[in-house]
C-alpha cells in the first residue's frame, strides 16, 4: 500500500498509536525503504536523502491535504541529546521536525548541520570588521 493512501485505509489517528511497516519508493531519490533499521516503529522519511511526504499536521493524523515534497532543511537537538532534523514543505512551506533514525545517512545529516557554518548570511571577509563593532579587537587570532 502506497503511504498516500493511508489515509482513506484507517481511522484519522491511527498512526498516532500504530506502527507504521510500509515499505515506500522516495519520491526524491527513488530508493526502496523499508522500516527495518530506522530504530522506531515510525519511518518517516527516506534514510538516503532524508526527505519526506507531507502526510500530516500532527504526527501521525494523515490529516494533510498537501502531499508536498518536506525538503531536509536543518537538524536540532533535543534536550535528551537525541537529533531531530526539521522538513519544509516545497508545496505549502508547512515545517515539520522528525526524529533521526538509527539508519539515517550520517553525511547528509552533518552536511546538513554544518550548512550555516558554510554558507553564513554575512560576508566571512567582514568577520574582523563585525567582531571590532562589537567590542572586540577585529583579530582573528
Amino acid at each position: 500500500m502506497n503511504r498516500e493512501n493511508k489515509r482513506k485505509a484507517y481511522a484519522n489517528g491511527y498512526y498516532k498509536s500504530h506502527p507504521c511497516d510500509d515499505v515506500f519508493t522516495c519520491k526524491v531519490c527513488g530508493r526502496l525503504v523499508v522500516p527495518s533499521g530506522a530504530g522506531s516503529d515510525h519511518r518517516n522519511h527516506c534514510p538516503n536523502c532524508l526527505a519526506s511526504l507531507h502526510l500530516d499536521d500532527e504526527p501521525g493524523d494523515r490529516s494533510a491535504d498537501c502531499g508536498g515534497i518536506m525538503d531536509p532543511v536543518g537538524v536540532w537537538v533535543r534536550k535528551s541529546g537525541e537529533w531531530a532534523i526539521i522538513h519544509r514543505c516545497r508545496q505549502c512551506g508547512h515545517f515539520s521536525s522528525n526524529r533521526v533514525a538509527a539508519d539515517d545517512n550520517p553525511m547528509k545529516l552533518m552536511s546538513i548541520a554544518l550548512r550555516p557554518l558554510t554558507n553564513p548570511p554575512f560576508p566571512l571577509e567582514r568577520i574582523g570588521e563585525l567582531t571590532a563593532l562589537m567590542g572586540g579587537d577585529g583579530s582573528m587570532i
